[in-house]
């Protein structure tokens, strides 16, 4: 045998425990067979399936591979709130001091930046958890309707809406309805509460399913079919957070230069330059985190649009004023 063959991984033996008849274990064997041959092979818990054993493989699993472009993206909820605070902070407070740049004086351009700055901040943060409190109470408004639905409908009905949702993607309708079935069995189950009630009944095996909110028919039809998911009272709390604490930093980024600058027209034109460049980073980033920006070119969209966005209004509110003071 040759000594470059890689080892196979070790097996369990059954438990001196298990209770044996006509030569064949009464149980679910705790074992399973290393290849999928043979009439004696069994099928192998989802957690231990792999081929990383097979000759040619040498021992690397599926999830150790890794792509050309391997970055790390960030929650899309959590970039959103990040890009909604941030971007405002930068161009509504930087529009604001551009537009009082034209009256003279860097000191009226701090007091006035400053007020706007934290009454933005502080309705920004509570315009995003009500935003979040109004998804979520619609989802749960959505859930109890559903879940009577589908308490209500029979098999036909619930099992062409799981195909609505399944067909779609390539599963055929005979896959369908055993999903559906299945589904509709952990509402029964849950004594008709559907996804709302919790249950008492342990996992079914190591790692198994709970009954939750997650799972069930209607849990799979807010999901999957009408792409919804409930917003949890934690996420309520950072949406406020990240949006305020956005719009604070980035508003306070337009202000620097009038505390150095007695002439706001003067003061204007550095801070310009200092919003100008943060925009650009500002915009490179979003596109990296976002997963955006494929290559050279999507990172200078990316900029340059955010760029752009916060130019136009800085330039139109700087006009207005201009406009309305001659």
């Amino acid at each position: 045998m040759s000594s470059e063959q890689a080892p196979l991984p070790s097996v369990p033996l059954p438990p001196r425990s298990a209770q044996v008849t006509d030569g064949t274990l009464s149980k679910k064997p705790p074992v399973w067979s290393l290849s999928e041959g043979g009439p004696a092979a069994q099928p192998a818990p989802l957690p231990a399936k792999c081929d990383r054993h097979i000759p040619g493989r040498s021992g690397v699993c599926c999830k150790e591979l890794k792509d050309d472009d391997d970055r790390t993206l960030v929650d899309p909820d959590v970039v959103r709130d990040v890009v909604i605070g941030l971007s405002d902070g930068l161009t509504v407070p930087f529009a604001l001091a551009a537009g009082l740049s034209s009256l003279g004086e860097s000191k009226l351009v701090i007091v006035g930046g400053f007020a706007e700055l934290i009454a933005g901040a502080i309705s920004m943060g509570i315009g995003g958890f009500l935003a979040s409190q109004a998804e979520r109470d619609h989802y749960r408004f959505l859930q109890k309707h559903t879940n009577a639905r589908v308490l209500r409908s029979c098999d036909g009905e619930m099992e062409r809406e799981v195909f609505g949702v399944l067909g779609p993607v390539g599963v055929d309708e005979r896959t369908s309805r055993l999903v559906a079935q299945n589904l509709r069995d952990v509402e029964i189950d849950s004594q008709g509460h559907g996804s709302d009630a919790s249950s008492s009944r342990s996992t079914l095996e190591d790692g198994g399913l709970k009954w939750s909110k997650s799972v069930g028919l209607t849990a799979f039809l807010l999901k999957f079919g009408e792409g919804l998911e409930e917003v949890t009272t934690r996420r309520m709390y950072v949406s406020a957070f990240t949006i305020g604490m956005g719009y604070l930093i980035g508003g306070f980024i337009p202000l620097l230069p009038y505390f150095f600058v007695p002439r706001a027209h003067i003061a204007l034109i550095y801070s310009c330059i200092v919003t100008g460049v943060v925009l650009l980073i500002f915009g490179a980033v979003k596109a990296r985190i976002t997963g955006a920006g494929q290559g050279y070119g999507g990172y200078v969209y990316g900029a340059l649009s955010t760029l752009l966005v916060g130019g136009a209004a800085a330039a139109a509110a700087y006009g207005l004023v201009a406009l309305l003071e001659s």
